[in-house]
């Protein structure tokens, strides 16, 4: 698939062939709202708390005898039922990390780019260097390639001065490739692409990495073999330890019958 390629002035300069498979697909809805809930839950901090019977200060005292009053018995002015006392099911510090398979996050976010790609949301521009580092600036550049509302600025490497351009204003932020949500990206209008950031893209959402990984498995299997070999070693010497106490004693028998010969 070709996209055409924009200067800051919203000109076309030319063309660029992305790969079909990660800005061309059939959006996966289902897996798009999987990894949309796992995302929203994983930005919960899990830091809410209640106090329970036990935890309200107070309420260690019988209110009044159990009989003789015509009142209903109570144990503690903490039960639940009283003002004042604790909570029942409350919530409790707790954790609502979500885990997303690897596959499921890369074919999520090339859904919502392939959505963008489709619906004319994403623009590719040769680059993105702005003459000043100033907020002025950089809204005319986005009034240039006729962006407006939120969007996301991906450039292939950190850019100091186009992030301080881009501070104060609310609805622009500037992503890594390796720092693209699949969140964001489906509540943006726009996601700019600068042209060398279209190919480490793609290279990260395809697992098409330069870099090998050791395979757990194999770590784990060498981490075996060390420890059988430091077990074998250690038996050996315990053996060799084993062997030396009897010349040891021989030689304590020796010395003690030199002793009574003299």
């Amino acid at each position: 698939m070709e996209l055409p390629v924009r200067n800051l002035a919203g000109a076309s300069v030319g063309t660029i062939t992305v790969d079909d498979r990660v800005f061309g697909i059939e959006p996966n809805r289902a897996v798009l709202h999987q990894a949309v809930v796992a995302q929203l839950a994983n930005r919960r901090q899990g830091t809410a708390d209640t106090r329970t019977r036990g935890e309200v200060r107070g309420g260690g005292k019988k209110p009044w005898r159990q009989k003789g009053t015509g009142r209903a018995r109570q144990g503690s002015t903490r039960a639940p039922h009283w003002r004042g006392g604790g909570v029942v099911f409350g919530p409790h510090p707790r954790s609502y990390h979500q885990r997303l398979p690897r596959k499921m996050r890369r074919l999520a976010l090339r859904s919502a780019l392939s959505d963008k790609a489709a619906n004319g949301g994403m623009i590719v521009v040769e680059s993105l260097t702005l003459t000043d580092a100033r907020t002025k600036v950089m809204i005319t550049t986005l009034d240039g390639l006729g962006v407006a509302g939120k969007t996301i600025l991906v450039v292939p490497e950190t850019d100091g001065s186009l992030r301080r351009a881009s501070g104060n204003l609310q609805d622009v932020h500037v992503a890594l490739p390796n720092g693209l949500s699949v969140v964001e990206v489906l509540q943006a209008e726009y996601v700019v692409f600068t042209r060398g950031a279209v190919g480490p893209v793609t290279e990260l959402l395809l697992g098409e990495s330069t870099v090998e990984v050791a395979e757990p498995e194999a770590e784990s299997r060498k981490a075996g073999a060390s420890t059988t070999e430091a077990k074998s070693a250690a038996t050996e010497a315990k053996a060799g330890a084993t062997e030396a106490k009897p010349e040891v004693s021989a030689a304590k028998a020796e010395v003690a019958d030199a002793e009574e010969d003299a």
